[in-house]
């Protein structure tokens, strides 16, 4: 540390360098001076910083924060650890246990269903083992087992529990790569089960009798990462798990369940909803975290090029990223920079490694790229060479953020936010060293989000992290688990009022779905209940639990008959439609034929200069209105909804954006039946506000777009979970009005949390729109990656006075937009 300066603000100096900006006047004064509330537990302040000048930031930077350090909460080993227990996680480095790992194991080691929810590398894995190892010591032949959403992740906690070399725990993987042999060993022997989801449902399950003396014994179930479990998944794997824990009471058993999660809101009631029992949540993090300071970063427009319909376009956040990583490499810092796809990953990496070969040759070997797709073997090598010093740079996915152990590093780049402020703490949770501050930047994409969040600090840097949103009762999700349930053990009545009925399921939903599927063959009534009638077929290997609901499609190589992976069936037309570009693992291949019906897409290798972009046309109508609400000239509904669509054409366009050439395609319609939220509003009221009868279109078109980009502010999704529709005259409302709908049949949750946070969403959506820069849109506020129509028409303007009309009418304040003044803030505590 050098003039006062700590280790975050000379990389912070060092990347404003590099982006050939200077620092704000004043700005390390702000950093080092201003006080603001104590961090909540999730790595963020518990609300915005106050106090602080505001300071000239013109350039890139638009808001800075420096949280201080947080000291640990050390306990003592509850006394019920045995010895040996204790010794072997003494053995390893921890001398003595944080306080939330205790409060946590605690709970579990009472047979109460906990989970801990605290930030990235507190050592939630602690409170799981230590209940679970203690039980084992106590009894020789009791049972575990362990569910996280990713192989990798189940891999590095089964290495972290080999390396305290405990006598009798037996522990063993179970996945899609574990061998016939070493899963029969597993099945007789095993005592603690590294697994996921899919294993339980395709194999466990459909074979529980094989698995008898394992389940009769299972004391306690660990959900790693439980958080990912939202949505259409995570109503999948709500379930599952009910599933599972039906055919454990058949054999009288009833395991504790140990959650873990990153920072998410109620973490008590998701967990509840997930798992259909009451569990207790533990959320005070008692381990201590390294000071960092936090830049927000907008990437400076380019003057000299222009995207669609002449929007203005900003220099990539990829771009940025690549270039950041190596200038804080040439500092010597180790450095993640998390990116959004495989392919961006390897190309952030190639970008530093050509700076790098200009100024330093000798460090182009120590940049190098990590995702999905890799060997296990080269995997483990790069962590290896991070955590040891050997890499210092490293462009990931999101595969470093869940779970594998890396901390400490000295800086984190976010190219583009990771959709969920729960994701930005875990990836930021990465750095930070215990004597040195370290350095985490969020570079905004091109995105209504992104842009908002970094004019916006204090809903990202002040706000709680999101609420996780599923829907078990959705019918298209909630059947094909019935199903699967008759076929592990006969459906009781007991069952319909308790496993699946009640709670989240509603009144009577789930005898309707039986009465539907016995009506239609699937299931038998009998007096004693609801019978899946094959003794030999097994009906889960029929579900996806990682799909839609609508199928999926193979993308395979038409030359040599290699599947290269799958589409979801309903985004199909538009991803892998003839003419396509379709990308898997940096490799890109055009699309020769798409087969609908057999579920097949036909592509072969090519590496044009150009990409690919679908249009379409869509249509939604209102099936049932399940709330409406009058609010003068606005009204607001939420119901369900049917929604037609059909991809017409599509466009081939060179990086910049120019279309080359529009394709006309000629697909089948696709209906949807689905849930939505939309509101309406009076004609007269609208020109009233200054919106002529000609730029209602336009004004509700950019007020649509602007509104989907938002949404995951609010609940945990991403803009490609969910749809919407615009029109001056609705047939249901016979007035002009914006749907936003979720992308998945049944619904998954998503557009009914937007119903409950109408006023604070469409206010941040005007926000948004309201602060971009831009004159008439670009894709920072209203221009949508995945419009059907072409981003045409948008009125930008109009759009802001829609949402004046409607926000007005909620009785919800209508905040200043941010402009390009940023802040730079120091939070304490």
């Amino acid at each position: 540390m050098t003039g006062g300066q700590g280790r975050g603000e000379q990389l912070l100096r060092r990347v404003l360098a590099g982006s050939g900006a200077e620092p704000p006047p004043g700005w390390s004064v702000a950093l080092a001076s201003v006080a603001a509330p104590a961090r909540g537990a999730d790595g963020g302040p518990d609300r915005e910083p106050t106090g602080a000048p505001e300071l000239d930031a013109a350039g890139p930077l638009r808001h800075g924060v420096r949280l201080p350090a947080r000291a640990g909460v050390p306990v003592d080993w509850p006394g019920w650890v045995p010895e040996e227990v204790r010794a072997a996680f003494v053995r390893t480095g921890v001398r003595t246990p944080w306080s939330h790992q205790v409060e946590a194991a605690e709970l579990a080691h009472a047979g109460r269903d906990v989970v801990v929810s605290t930030g990235t590398a507190s050592g939630k894995s602690l409170a799981y083992l230590l209940p679970v190892l203690a039980r084992f010591a106590e009894d020789p032949r009791a049972t575990a087992l362990y569910l996280s959403p990713t192989k990798a992740l189940a891999a590095d906690q089964l290495r972290s529990l080999e390396t305290l070399a405990l006598p009798d725990v037996r522990p063993a993987p179970l996945d899609g790569d574990t061998s016939d042999d070493a899963r029969d060993w597993a099945r007789r022997h095993g005592r603690l089960l590294f697994s996921n989801p899919d294993m339980l449902h395709r194999s466990v399950l459909p074979r529980h009798g094989r698995w008898a003396g394992f389940l009769r014994k299972l004391q306690f179930v660990v959900i790693d990462e439980c958080h990912t479990y939202r949505g259409v998944f995570g109503s999948h794997v709500a379930l599952l798990l009910r599933r599972l824990l039906r055919v454990c009471a058949r054999y009288g058993s009833r395991p504790t369940l140990v959650l873990a999660s990153a920072t998410v809101a109620e973490p008590d009631a998701f967990a509840s909803r997930l798992t259909g029992r009451v569990v207790t949540a533990v959320t005070v993090d008692g381990s201590p975290a390294a000071s960092r300071t936090v830049a927000l970063w907008e990437p400076p427009l380019i003057p000299e090029l222009t995207g669609e319909n002449g929007a203005p376009v900003r220099r990539s956040a990829g771009a940025e990223a690549s270039r950041m990583l190596a200038d804080l490499v040439l500092e010597g810092a180790r450095t993640l920079a998390f990116v959004r796809s495989r392919r961006g990953a390897e190309v952030t990496a190639l970008g530093a490694q050509r700076v790098l070969a200009d100024v330093d040759p000798g460090l182009v070997d120590r940049v190098a790229a990590y995702r999905g797709g890799y060997l296990p073997e080269e995997r483990r090598a790069l962590e290896a060479a991070l955590t040891g010093g050997d890499l210092l740079g490293v462009a990931t996915t999101n595969a470093l953020e869940l779970g594998v152990d890396i901390a400490g590093l000295d800086a984190v780049v976010v190219a583009g936010f990771p959709g969920t402020r729960a994701s930005f703490w875990q990836q930021a949770g990465r750095a930070g060293r215990a004597a040195d501050e370290s350095l985490v930047v969020l570079v905004a994409r091109d995105d209504p989000m992104d842009t908002y969040l970094v004019h916006h600090p204090a809903a990202l840097l002040g706000a709680p992290v999101e609420g996780c949103v599923l829907d078990p009762a959705n019918p298209y999700v909630l059947a094909p688990h019935l199903v699967c349930a008759a076929a592990e053990l006969p459906l009781t009545e007991a069952d319909v009022d308790g496993v699946f009925g009640g709670g989240v399921f509603g009144e009577g939903d789930t005898r309707e779905l039986l009465d539907e599927l016995v009506a239609d063959g699937v299931l038998r009534r009998r007096p004693t209940g609801w019978y899946w009638p094959s003794t030999r077929e097994r009906p889960a290997g029929s579900v996806d639990i990682r799909g839609s609901g609508l199928g999926q499609v193979a993308v395979v190589e038409g030359a040599t008959g290699r599947m290269l992976g799958t589409v979801d069936g309903g985004s199909a037309p538009a991803t892998a439609h003839p003419g396509a570009l379709y990308l898997h693992r940096g490799e890109s291949y055009l699309v020769d034929d798409l087969d609908l019906e057999s579920g097949v897409a036909l592509v072969h290798a090519a590496d044009p200069d150009w990409r690919t972009d679908a249009r379409s046309t869509a249509d939604v109508q209102v099936a049932r209105v399940l709330e409406h609400r009058d609010h003068g000239p606005v009204a607001v509904s939420f119901g369900e909804v049917t929604v037609t669509s059909q991809v017409v054409a599509y466009q081939r366009r060179t990086p910049d954006g120019t279309v080359l050439e529009t394709v006309p395609l000629d697909l089948p319609e696709q209906t949807l039946r689905t849930r939505g939220v939309w509101y309406d509003v009076d004609d007269a009221t609208l020109v009233a506000a200054g919106i002529m009868p000609a730029r209602i279109p336009g004004a509700l078109h950019a007020a649509e777009h602007a509104a989907i980009g938002l949404l995951p502010l609010f609940a945990i999704c991403d803009r490609w979970d969910i749809g919407g529709m615009s029109t001056a005259m609705h047939p249901h409302t016979g007035r002009p009005t914006v749907f936003v709908h979720d992308g998945h049949p049944g619904g998954a949750g998503f557009a009914e949390r937007g119903h409950a946070v109408l006023g604070a969403w469409l206010a941040a959506t005007r926000a948004a729109i309201a602060g971009c820069e831009c004159r008439t849109g670009c894709p920072s506020c209203v221009q949508s990656p995945k419009c059907g129509n072409g981003n045409v028409p948008l009125d930008k303007a109009g759009a802001v006075l829609v949402l004046d009309v409607v926000l007005k009418a909620l009785g919800e304040p209508v905040r200043p937009a941010a402009g390009p003044v940023g802040l730079v803030r120091r939070a304490a505590g």
